[in-house]
């Protein structure tokens, strides 16, 4: 393990130990495991992982967030969220993350306050700073901190203190909320999200594993792949499989992006930026993780 990527994570901890008893937004991924990983070795027993749960929330990840919680033997908590009645989110604005991250955290602040916490922290991390991320000024506005974006970890850095610590969520693909699987502008609807979010989950029963399903319109599904993923769609039938699958799910045409998998590729269109302005960037952070 690299020196310094311990001597940030001993930053880390140092910060949550002098926080006290602190929540930790917790969704089960990379980067909120190994946050809930720290403040349990800072804090002990003094530790909450709070779960909003919430229509763009996929299933898969919910019931996984619950496991990790049991491996890490950190206490629970759960808070339903009416994501769909928050004024604005359906619409789905270019800003629709601050709409949503603004009313997600205020419930959630509150239901831990009741349970006697006061601080929450949540998992964005250094390299998120170079995306288009609008919740981030919401965070900001409620007092959410951040502390491994401020310990200066890097994803890669948070890879290898996952695998470092055996923490099951070292490979594990970037996920985001289902929402950003919706071009802005397009209406988000319980039906979408569940569509898409049925999509998913089949395709990586098929073996697949970075990937995202984009649904534009209401039928068309368009798939990224991760490059090394490729090959996987004309081998043992799978082609037909996909076809057969999400056209059994509702879609009526299905296609793959050759582009391939592209973080935050929907951005594009506020940027007005191509594939070959954003796929390059975002393939040198994920070789980085």
């Amino acid at each position: 393990m690299n020196p310094a990527t311990l001597k940030k994570y001993a930053s880390l901890t140092d910060s949550l130990r002098a926080a006290g008893r602190v929540a930790v937004a917790f969704s089960g991924g990379v980067d909120s495991t190994l946050l809930l990983k720290a403040a349990k070795d800072a804090l002990g027993s003094e530790v909450l992982a709070v779960t909003g749960v919430f229509a763009s929330f996929s299933k898969e990840e919910e019931a996984s967030s619950a496991e990790l919680c049991r491996a890490l033997e950190a206490d629970r908590l759960t808070v339903k969220v009416d994501q769909l009645s928050i004024p604005g989110f359906i619409d789905n604005p270019p800003d629709r993350c601050y709409i949503c991250k603004k009313a997600l955290f205020t419930e959630l602040r509150s239901a831990v306050k009741e349970r006697g916490f006061e601080s929450i922290v949540e998992g964005t991390n250094a390299d998120d700073c170079a995306d288009y991320r609008p919740g981030a000024a919401a965070l900001d506005e409620l007092g959410i901190k951040s502390p491994l974006r401020d310990a200066g970890l890097i994803k890669n850095e948070i890879r290898s203190l996952s695998a470092y610590f055996g923490l099951p969520t070292a490979d594990k693909p970037a996920l985001a909320c289902l929402a950003t699987r919706i071009p802005y502008g397009e209406k988000i609807t319980e039906s979408k999200l569940k569509t898409i979010d049925a999509g998913e989950s089949f395709l990586r029963g098929l073996g697949f594993r970075e990937l995202r399903l984009r649904l534009h319109g209401e039928n068309i599904a368009r798939i990224e792949l991760g490059e090394n993923e490729f090959g996987r769609l004309f081998s043992n039938g799978i082609r037909e499989q996909i076809s057969d699958g999400l056209h059994g799910l509702g879609f009526v045409y299905v296609s793959v992006d050759l582009d391939g998998y592209v973080r935050g590729s929907l951005n594009r269109t506020l940027f007005n930026k191509t594939p070959d302005d954003t796929k390059p960037q975002t393939a040198a952070r994920e070789k980085n993780s």
